[in-house]
């Protein structure tokens, strides 16, 4: 694979001069920690299905990645080739990277979730020449998709199956080989922490997936201030409940660790009683998750009253959607933990956090302040600086921003002085923090008149019946658009009417015209992986509802 990673080279020079970048790979840390700490856990891997934990140890890590490159190059694969990866987090997600980045081969992490549909797409736009999946996860046959996928997409070469009962298995293939008997070293390859390292998709709230290109410079340059912030150390613990094939779990709960010799713990299917129970026999002190993750932890905790059995989770970051204040003063007064809001993309990584020593009401006032190496400016629509507290377009300039789109420069949203278009609508305050408003795609404009959506729903999740809420567009002849509430409640047995709502805003002096006139209430809401609604899907549904009754 040829990879147009455009963005890396201009900036490199600045870079480097800054002590930003720093020319280390995940395996640069990997020998540090084998060197320093062999017997130390670096990874305990939870798979609930099969209720199976298996524990690895640093000098574990570098002996099964070792094979694992081999096992690969044994297949004919080598620098810039993909491998795409369909695993939860398990323990081979992080051997197979490990194992690419001794060869020089490019993972691309595909969420478990993705079907014939998705998978298709982004096999042939990425032409993986290899695809890794389990054999069963969640009653779905993963096994059996991937062949007919390799029957239809010309560059797939491979299938290994993870649990797999045949030679194609991925403990077979790679692991049981023997070949560490016949050769002591891998192939020496030509790298550098410029070259891709990773290729992973946007989780798509507005459409069609674009392949995002990181380098392990871009990688490091976001994850060592971002662990700087948190101040975390090697004798930390951090549990990992957000998908490895997520840029949050890839980052924070696989590369992360091991640059600080620390130990993870990775939870491949969220189930609180079990997150509780690992938390404690793993003495985890950090963990990284979207707010239902945090509102979950903290409901459990209040009605089994096990407050002691976490005693040890010191932070729990909290991003992908701003915070309810009501849920970060639950979650304050049932973990007695230090909740931080953060912002970020796949694009950049973690671009603002609040502070550790920051009053609880930033988190659920801001998405925080820039990290080191990370710049951000509010713009208007003529792409001119606006002073604190308006109102404009989110422009991020960071050391960690991503190559570009795979194949697709021409969308690459970044101007000649490096600023990248994020595509967010947001206000920052005068000491530099900042506070996502909505997506400029969000807009909802009734008669000519801007409706504020992220201030409504963030009052809309005060409501005791609320569990999740969007804010979307509605079709209308006269005025272009009015806006309804698209709304799952807490419990189904529960009523909500719209003039619930009204009143339920205009208590709290909202103007008449921001009142959603339109409310639907859903089962499920459509999200993207990392816990962000899906407001296009919600957008067609109600399009179509439209013209039903047209």
């Amino acid at each position: 694979m040829n990879f147009d990673a455009e963005l890396i080279a201009p900036r490199r020079n600045q870079m480097i001069n800054a002590g930003l970048w720093l020319d280390k790979t995940i395996i640069d840390s990997l020998q540090r920690a084998y060197e320093q700490c062999p017997n130390k856990t670096a990874l305990v891997s939870f798979k609930f299905e099969k209720n199976i934990e298996k524990q690895f140890t640093y000098q574990e890590l570098w002996d099964l990645s070792h094979k694992v490159a081999l096992g690969l190059q044994s297949l004919g694969i080598g620098k810039d080739d993909v491998i795409s990866c369909q695993l939860p987090n398990w323990w081979e997600f992080t051997i197979l990277y490990l194992a690419c980045c001794r060869i020089g081969a490019v993972i691309n992490p595909l969420m478990p979730i993705f079907r014939e549909n998705e998978l298709t797409f982004m096999l042939k736009h990425s032409e993986a020449k290899m695809l890794i999946v389990p054999k069963v996860f969640r009653k779905f046959n993963h096994e059996q998709l991937a062949y007919k996928l390799k029957s239809e997409i010309e560059t797939l070469e491979h299938i290994i199956v993870v649990d797999g009962d045949d030679e194609n298995s991925f403990d077979q293939k790679l692991i049981k080989h023997g070949l560490e008997k016949k050769f002591n070293r891998i192939e020496k390859i030509e790298s550098s922490a410029d070259d891709i390292t990773q290729l992973i998709f946007t989780s798509g709230t507005t459409g069609e997936p674009k392949g995002v290109m990181h380098s392990s410079n871009t990688l490091y340059s976001n994850i060592i201030p971002y662990a700087e912030r948190m101040e975390l150390m090697e004798d930390d613990v951090i549990l990992m409940p957000s998908p490895m094939a997520h840029q949050t779990g890839f980052m924070y709960g696989l590369i992360m660790p091991i640059e600080l010799k620390a130990k993870v713990v990775l939870q491949d299917i969220w189930d609180t009683a079990k997150a509780v129970e690992l938390i404690e026999a793993q003495q985890v002190s950090f963990t990284m998750a979207s707010t239902p993750f945090l509102n979950d932890l903290s409901c459990y905790i209040i009605e089994s009253q096990k407050k002691n059995s976490i005693d040890t989770l010191k932070t729990f970051l909290c991003a992908g959607a701003p915070i309810p204040q009501s849920l970060v003063q639950k979650a304050y007064e049932a973990l007695q933990v230090k909740i931080i809001s953060a912002w970020g993309m796949t694009e950049c990584g973690a671009v603002t956090t609040t502070m550790l020593s920051d009053h609880e009401e930033r988190a659920y006032n801001t998405d925080g302040i820039a990290l080191k190496g990370m710049e951000v400016k509010i713009v208007d629509e003529q792409g001119q600086r606006v002073t604190a507290n308006i109102s404009g377009n989110l422009m991020v300039r960071a050391c960690s921003n991503f190559g570009g789109y795979l194949k697709r420069p021409h969308l690459n949203s970044t101007d000649l002085d490096g600023w990248l278009d994020t595509g967010d609508i947001a206000v920052q305050d005068d000491q530099g923090y900042i506070r996502i408003c909505g997506r400029k795609k969000d807009l909802i404009i009734r008669g000519g008149e801007n409706i504020p959506v992220a201030e409504i729903e963030s009052l809309l999740y005060q409501h005791p019946n609320i569990s999740i809420v969007a804010l979307v567009p509605y079709p209308d002849a006269r005025l272009g658009e009015r806006a309804c509430a698209v709304i799952k409640l807490n419990n189904i047995n529960e009523q909500l009417t719209v003039q619930d709502i009204v009143k339920f805003l205009q208590d709290r002096k909202v103007a008449l015209q921001y009142i959603p006139e339109f409310l639907e209430i859903v089962d499920e809401m459509p999200m993207t992986p990392s816990g962000k609604i899906q407001k296009f899907k919600l957008k067609k549904m109600l399009e179509k509802q439209h013209l039903e009754k047209i």
